[in-house]
């Protein structure tokens, strides 16, 4: 079953096109992590697939509704966390719960839930005084109210401790162990690297890379940050090692000699120079990219390169994807 489907879906407000020709599939069962900077159509996307936003042209589902026609089924069927959930301050974190149920129809405890997000001891608090991490706890609960067999979770991160994010983190792998779908928005990289099989990466509007981490990393030059701790740096090194083919953006910090890698092959060409010029080598990591650095070519440009490209601009990525 496909969980969210979409197609050539686009919304313009005036003469701005927030969201271009979006096809997007995510597979029941999977953790989709739908990610871009701010004001790439996030945000837009996700009330089009809740039906608070209506296409200019396109069209979607979400487990198997129309997101036009049929999106009260939508909100009814799913758990959402939205970014920046507003609360009624004067009711208690178990009214919120609740009300979802209420809402629902279901028969969920309202204290069982809290307790799952770690609010037992708040549930009778008003929610004026929460803390925004604990806005979030009672989001997520209400998120969770009915078993949804999809869940859409836009930063649910936003304003929680480490501790609070690993417990957020452990309760999404529950769900997706008993089979729920997880679309997740987070501008956290560890996060998403932690929870998701496939990404999506939206940049102007547009879907401009879409597939698994590992995937995406392959499409990019074997390169990596080569660090060498050395009792005394030699003189003249980051020139000697600049001058070796497959190397660049040498760097001395410290006792740290920082080269950037092309291949395995490189690096040992590199420690070997650096012994040949006195250095007594102590240490060695080497670093590959990272999904930040990932997501930083795919939207500034900068960090890591696509194998046989130039570092992705904007307009490049846009011709790409339509290409």
């Amino acid at each position: 079953m496909t969980a969210i489907q979409t197609s050539a879906l686009a919304r313009r407000f005036g003469d701005v096109t927030a969201v271009e020709s979006l096809d997007l599939h995510v597979e029941a069962g999977e953790a989709y992590g739908f990610l871009g900077p701010n004001g790439a159509g996030k945000s837009t996307t996700i009330n089009m697939l809740l039906g608070f936003t209506p296409p200019s042209s396109g069209s979607g589902t979400v487990l198997g509704y129309d997101i036009e026609d049929e999106s009260l089924a939508i909100r009814q069927s799913i758990g959402v966390l939205p970014e920046d959930f507003g609360m009624y301050e004067r009711l208690t974190a178990r009214k919120h719960v609740q009300f979802a149920i209420d809402t629902k129809g279901a028969t969920d405890d309202p204290d069982d839930l809290l307790a799952r997000v770690g609010l037992a001891e708040a549930a009778d608090r008003k929610a004026g005084g929460f803390s925004t991490g604990m806005k979030q706890r009672v989001a997520l609960a209400m998120a969770l109210v009915g078993e949804p067999d999809l869940l859409i979770l836009d930063e649910p991160s936003s304003g929680i401790d480490p501790n609070g994010a690993r417990e957020m983190r452990a309760i999404i792998q529950e769900e997706l162990d008993r089979g729920a779908t997880v679309f997740f928005s987070s501008h956290i990289m560890e996060q998403v690297e932690a929870i998701c099989d496939r990404i999506g990466i939206m940049n102007g509007g547009r879907l401009v890379a879409e597939d698994s981490i590992d995937a995406l990393k392959d499409q990019f030059d074997a390169e990596s940050r080569l660090t060498l701790t050395v009792d005394a740096v030699p003189d003249g090194i980051a020139r000697t090692l600049e001058a070796i083919d497959g190397v660049h953006d040498v760097r001395i910090d410290g006792a740290d000699i920082v080269a950037t890698v092309a291949n395995p092959r490189s690096k040992a060409v590199v420690i070997n120079a650096v012994e040949d010029a006195g250095g007594v080598v102590a240490d060695i990591t080497a670093e590959d990219h990272s999904l930040d650095d990932l997501f930083a070519a795919f939207t500034t440009g900068e960090g890591a390169r696509p194998s046989g490209h130039q570092p992705p601009q904007t307009d490049d990525l846009i011709e790409e994807v339509d290409a």
